[in-house]
């Protein structure tokens, strides 16, 4: 497996090594030919473990092109857009890889949202399939009636307990049982050009402004696969652990592009979740911040093994480093972040596994380059300055939906992220803030989650958010609010803990104890709804 190691710079600006070194991980042209490959060579080998039982490679690939002729049948195409809701079960690569393979364009839906924001996405899309799990099914009969483009609702199976209306629509086992055999559609000459197609609309979470559709072509997607297979050393041999609330396509994607085993694992218990980690002979553990500091912190940790364990992969938001600290210590492996966006399907950069980096972001991947540029005048800067993270690649969207890709990428082929950072003089980035939740004080940049870092240092603090307070002279200032893990916690020891730590601009002003605060269903902090709330309620 190549290394993703890059050399020395001498500014920001890094550069990952070319795509030759991952060219064998593509299985070509577009997605869906990644388990058609699979399939070939590992006919018999689990591609996904769950509850429900265990699927094959031949079963999977044999699955994807009976949902792809019946989804053919139902929607037309090409090119139609059909959405899927991304439940951590089977049916949702089976009704993925159908969608794509049946030459049509997947819109990924979260199974959390509620009616308008669901409405949202199905309008944005203009979807005309929406593929649902009687979970989601609710939010979207509240809003039904304001989706005129959407002519077909599947489920993925029977629910009595949804009412008549519901009984009367199909289901996609049932659909594809009844699909004639499915036959490959004519492809272009030019592989490239069938590379360069949309395969799927993936939302943005909308932490921002409404969430936006990006565009993601097949090629985005395969390289992306390839690059991430790369930087986390998967092969055939890998056990993949799918330890989240919903399925993210990357880690589909990924297991099918080693050929790896893919374990689906939806108990909320931490500690049978890593039972179950070590009856599977996982090798490599996935799942969020809240989760895994939940299990850093669980009483029974010393008690829990997981022999075959190789590394630790936290995504989603920022992981403690106590808890990145305590899970490392006890079960002997890296536990490593990565840092990447929607736009850029998803992954840019991944700690490397054989040298990994406290609290860093990690290596670009391969074919990849990142620097970064100064928030005002956009002037490349050096080494361990902080500014915006801009990156450039194959895996960089087509564009959003509605929107000229030259406002977002410009014509050097460069995105600008959105997130502040540095990069330091080995190549390892350190992802500091989102540039909407910085502020200036003094004209200094502060960032609110380097504040965090030091306040969840200290052995009071539960949990925490930072925000700026408008100042008359300074402009801004840090405040907090800390949910305290004794009643007895002083708000002023915990400011002057923090102000011994960090610069002068950086200094908490004030300290405010709450009972909790709020967080998304994937553990972040939005932290603009935060202090929005709390200045109506202070009176601005």
């Amino acid at each position: 497996m190549a290394s993703t190691e890059p050399a020395a710079v001498a500014d920001s600006t890094t550069r990952a090594e070319p795509l030759e070194t991952i060219a064998e991980l593509i299985g070509g042209p577009r997605i869906d030919d990644l388990l058609h490959r699979a399939a070939g060579r590992h006919p018999e080998r689990p591609a996904l473990r769950s509850a429900t039982g265990d699927l094959s490679y031949a079963e999977l690939d044999a699955q994807a092109s009976a949902c792809a002729s019946a989804l053919r049948a139902l929607a037309g195409g090409p090119d139609e857009v059909i959405g899927i809701a991304a439940e951590l079960d089977p049916v949702f690569a089976v009704g993925y890889f159908g969608i794509t393979r049946s030459g049509n364009v997947a819109a990924i839906v979260n199974p959390l949202l509620t009616g308008e924001r669901l409405l949202h996405v199905l309008s944005t899309s203009a979807c005309r399939v929406l593929i649902v799990s009687p979970r989601l099914y609710p939010a979207l009969a509240e809003v039904r009636g304001r989706l005129p483009e959407l002519r077909h609702v599947v489920l993925t199976e029977r629910a009595p307990e949804l009412g008549q209306e519901a009984q009367a629509l199909p289901v996609l086992g049932e659909l594809m049982a009844a699909a004639p055999e499915f036959i490959p559609a004519e492809r272009n000459a030019q592989e490239e050009q069938e590379a360069g197609r949309v395969a799927g609309l993936h939302f943005t979470s909308g932490t921002t402004g409404a969430a936006k559709a990006v565009r993601l072509t097949h090629r985005n997607l395969t390289v992306n696969a390839a690059q991430t297979v790369s930087g986390h050393r998967l092969d055939a041999s890998s056990v993949i652990f799918n330890y989240l609330p919903t399925f993210h396509l990357m880690h589909l994607t990924i297991g099918v592009c080693a050929g790896a085993t893919h374990v689906l694992w939806t108990d909320d218990d931490v500690a049978a979740a890593v039972a179950a980690a070590s009856r599977y002979g996982v090798t490599h553990f996935y799942s969020l911040p809240m989760r895994l500091t939940r299990l850093a912190a669980h009483p029974a940790l010393r008690e829990l093994e997981a022999p075959r364990l190789r590394a630790i992969l936290s995504g989603g938001s920022t992981l403690p480093p106590s808890s990145a600290l305590a899970l490392g210590q006890h079960f002997g492996v890296p536990v490593m972040q990565g840092y990447g966006l929607t736009e850029t399907s998803p992954s840019t950069h991944f700690d490397n596994i054989d040298r990994p980096k406290t609290g860093s972001s990690g290596v670009l991947v391969p074919g990849t380059e990142a620097r970064i540029v100064d928030v005002d005048t956009r002037e490349v800067l050096p080494v361990d300055a902080k500014g915006e993270i801009q990156v450039r690649g194959p895996q960089v969207m087509k564009g959003y939906l509605g929107r000229d890709l030259s406002r977002d990428v410009d014509a050097d082929g460069w995105f600008s992220t959105g997130d502040v950072g540095r990069i330091d003089a080995e190549g390892y980035l350190f992802v500091v803030e989102r540039i909407k939740d910085t502020f200036k004080c003094d004209n200094w940049l502060v960032s609110p989650s380097e504040i965090e870092r030091v306040l969840f240092r200290h052995p009071a603090v539960d949990d925490c958010v930072v925000f700026d307070r408008p100042h008359p002279v300074s402009g801004a200032v840090a405040y907090a609010l800390v949910v305290p893990r004794s009643a007895d916690a002083d708000p002023g020891e915990l400011a002057a803990f923090v102000n011994e730590a960090v610069p002068y601009y950086e200094h908490l002003h004030h300290v405010e104890l709450v009972e909790s605060i709020p967080r998304s269903q994937t553990g972040k902090v939005q932290r603009r709804d935060v202090r929005e709330q709390w200045l109506a309620a202070h009176g601005g």
